[in-house]
């Protein structure tokens, strides 16, 4: 009797632990990322050059996907950004930018976030979109212009579809619509710092 007893506090232990360290990092995901001291912000409607590094656009929009391999954010939302892709592919050019201290090849980049997509190690992207954490999506207008730089969603997993930040300016923008007022949590950058994941 006392044996089960030892085993049932053991097993209640455990699971107290499992769940406490799952609340806290929910908790941990949930504080925004530090702004850097150095950081300027990029306001809506500033032109962003990517004739050199997305050559053959189309004259179509482009989300920008900024990434980094070992956020773990980043992988949170992969089923969300591959479905963004599969949605609106046809009226929007996507590529992803790599912001990391590691070397990575295209390859590696593709086969990490399942698709065959353009890459760029472009740093000097994210300050021109006024990005300074991973992942961040940043939209850019057929005139070369910031419509969007922001969260995925408001959700870990990228599930809740009322706080859809970058899908519901994607629409928005194929609508010709302006940016919709969205509130502070799709524009307050939350994920990783980078180029190094500090999560």
């Amino acid at each position: 009797m006392i044996r089960i007893a030892l085993v049932t506090a053991w097993l209640s232990f455990l699971l107290s632990m499992v769940g406490a360290l799952f609340w806290y990092h929910d908790w941990v995901y949930q504080l925004p990322t530090p702004v850097p001291r150095d950081y300027v912000p990029v306001a809506t409607g500033t032109k962003i050059n990517l004739d050199q590094k997305l050559p053959n656009h189309d004259g179509k929009p482009v989300l920008l996907h900024f990434y980094n391999p070992d956020c773990p954010c980043s992988r949170f939302n992969k089923s969300h950004f591959q479905s963004l892709v599969r949605s609106f592919s046809g009226d929007v050019r996507f590529m992803v930018v790599v912001l990391s201290d590691k070397k990575f090849t295209v390859d590696d980049i593709q086969d990490k976030i399942g698709l065959d997509i353009p890459v760029s190690f472009d740093q000097s992207l994210a300050t021109q979109c006024g990005v300074y954490s991973t992942p961040q999506a940043a939209l850019i207008d057929t005139d070369h212009r910031l419509y969007y730089r922001g969260n995925y969603n408001a959700s870990r997993y990228c599930t809740d579809e009322q706080t859809a930040f970058a899908k519901i300016a994607l629409e928005g923008l194929l609508q010709n619509e302006s940016l919709p007022i969205l509130d502070r949590k799709a524009l307050t950058s939350y994920g990783c710092t980078m180029p190094v994941c500090k999560n």
